[in-house]
């Protein structure tokens, strides 16, 4: 898609391009665009993504591929457990207010690590070293959230976690939330299963619901 075209998308429209590419990787018919000599040219001069992607820097969970997209097309963020600081919302803000994406997608997963080693804290009292720890604490109350609503299934857990990162951001940063309540970009939570690949649609801010989604 050339860059001019990514700049009227709108953040429903963001999303259905972001879930196709799914859709294709799903079905093992990635198309690969973007990915060309000719693409590499043209965004050699600015980028204009289409998307913002906060996601877990999970190892299995590299945004381009799962989404069949190439250069230029989404701006990724990533850290263990998709945990914020400062310096993550300063990028995710960048790639809305400065690069004018007009989607922003928390992107958790199944089988996180970063979520085990949490619910095990908090239930067993194990404790990590280092800056493992920062990152425990920063998962610590999606998991109590969990607890508390009676979930005892990991899929449960990582859905709170992705609920509970949306509207963090959106709490932290007046940015974002200005954005949202323009109309001018959406956030939007979305779990990926690492044995099948798909991306299911968790929870949204500024995006009206597909039938069946979860808010």
């Amino acid at each position: 898609m050339p860059m001019t075209d990514t700049q009227a998308l709108t953040p429903r429209e963001a999303l259905d391009m972001l879930l196709a590419g799914n859709q294709r990787f799903v079905a093992g018919s990635t198309e690969h665009p973007n990915q060309d000599a000719a693409r590499r040219t043209e965004v050699a001069p600015a980028q204009n993504p289409f998307a913002v992607l906060f996601g877990c820097s999970d190892s299995r969970l590299a945004a381009e591929i799962i989404f069949d997209r190439g250069l230029g097309d989404l701006f990724v963020v990533r850290t263990a457990g998709h945990v914020q600081g400062p310096e993550v919302l300063g990028s995710i803000e960048y790639g809305v207010s400065v690069l004018g994406a007009p989607l922003i997608v928390v992107l958790g997963h199944d089988a996180c690590g970063a979520v085990a080693a949490t619910r095990a804290a908090v239930e067993n009292g194990t404790a990590a070293g280092g800056y493992v720890r920062d990152v425990i604490e920063r998962v610590t109350p999606s998991v109590l959230a969990a607890r508390a609503a009676g979930y005892t299934e990991d899929e449960h857990f990582i859905a709170e976690h992705i609920r509970h990162t949306v509207d963090l951001l959106l709490d932290r940063s007046r940015v974002l939330a200005q954005a949202v309540e323009a109309g001018q970009a959406a956030v939007v939570g979305l779990s990926y299963r690492l044995a099948d690949g798909t991306a299911r649609l968790v929870t949204h801010r500024g995006l009206q619901a597909p039938a069946g989604a979860a808010s």
